[in-house]
């Protein structure tokens, strides 16, 4: 995610980084060559006797157009979706942790469940990034607890279960009564659902089809609109081909970075900080002095 100050309006035209440009830059240099070239084939594009009018590009610029605004809003909504979900998730898990602490006797050590807790985010954020856990969940978990997690398919879905073997422990020495048990349950149920929210939106991407055919008239767009506006608009023509094709390469890249919110480009959610939020919550909740420092944007702006 790109955290950047409030700027001069004058400022945000030049922003490099955060913006698709850097993604797209040897695209539009491409349209700019091609657009070029076009100028350079003047002579001979009008002996062929064939004359590209703007007319139907601007037919098909609007409608491009609109179905690039709902393909933008469906992935838009992926990752408003995901951020509630992980929303969620830092609720249910002070939730959860204080409903333990002010349930259980005074002495009574919770620290084990707080390492379960913090696992089970870092487990899940490598989850949905498709990296490997062993490491983090290692500075977390036991060694017995950490081959049990990585030897099933869901290392998340077993943490929660870890977490309420914990709790049933308790309630099997009388410590929880059964209504107790059943509220704090509840929270754990809420993590799972989280859990499956997310997997979902990782397994589920908008259709592969659909994308498709919007990359595909993008591109063909942009590669005949210099050939349309060439004949009225001569050395401007790149110029102004490159601007349009700006706009609809941009959006079209855009929609791939929300599309898929748990990664790591510029517009995907900074998972890191957010698991980084809930450890720090977890272990103050614990009265622990062994606190990681808050993480912050790096010096290109981006939160991870």
């Amino acid at each position: 995610m790109i955290v950047r100050p409030h700027e001069h309006w004058l400022t945000r035209i030049f922003v490099w980084h955060g913006s698709v440009l850097p993604k797209i830059f040897s695209r539009l240099l491409l349209n700019f060559l091609l657009s070029i070239a076009v100028i350079l084939m003047l002579p001979w594009y009008y002996s062929l006797g064939i004359k590209l009018t703007v007319a139907p590009f601007s037919i098909l610029g609007v409608a491009i157009a609109i179905f690039l605004g709902f393909r933008n809003n469906a992935c838009y909504a992926r990752y408003v979706e995901a951020r509630q979900l992980w929303g969620q998730l830092m609720i249910a898990s002070r939730s959860l942790l204080r409903e333990v602490m002010n349930t259980l006797p005074d002495g009574s050590s919770v620290e084990g469940f707080v390492r379960l807790q913090i696992a089970f985010a870092h487990s899940l954020r490598m989850t949905l990034r498709r990296l490997p856990q062993q490491e983090t969940l290692a500075r977390y978990l036991t060694p017995e607890q950490l081959n049990a997690v990585l030897a099933v398919q869901s290392p998340a879905n077993h943490i929660l279960l870890l977490m309420g073997n914990w709790l049933a422990e308790y309630r099997k020495q009388g410590v929880l009564s059964d209504i107790l048990f059943h509220s704090l349950n509840n929270r754990l149920n809420d993590m799972s659902g989280v859990l499956a929210g997310c997997e979902r939106i990782a397994s589920t991407p908008v259709p592969f089809a659909y994308s498709l055919i919007l990359h595909r008239t993008v591109y063909l767009f942009c590669i005949m609109l210099p050939f349309a506006l060439v004949v009225d608009l001569h050395y401007m023509t790149p110029f102004v081909s490159v601007l349009i094709s700006y706009t609809f390469i941009a959006l079209d890249a855009l929609a791939e970075e929300l599309e898929e919110p748990f990664g790591l480009e510029n517009n995907d959610l900074p998972l890191d900080a957010i698991c980084n939020a809930i450890e720090i919550d977890m272990l103050q909740m614990n009265a622990q002095t062994a606190i990681p420092p808050k993480m912050s944007p790096d010096k290109c702006y981006q939160l991870t």
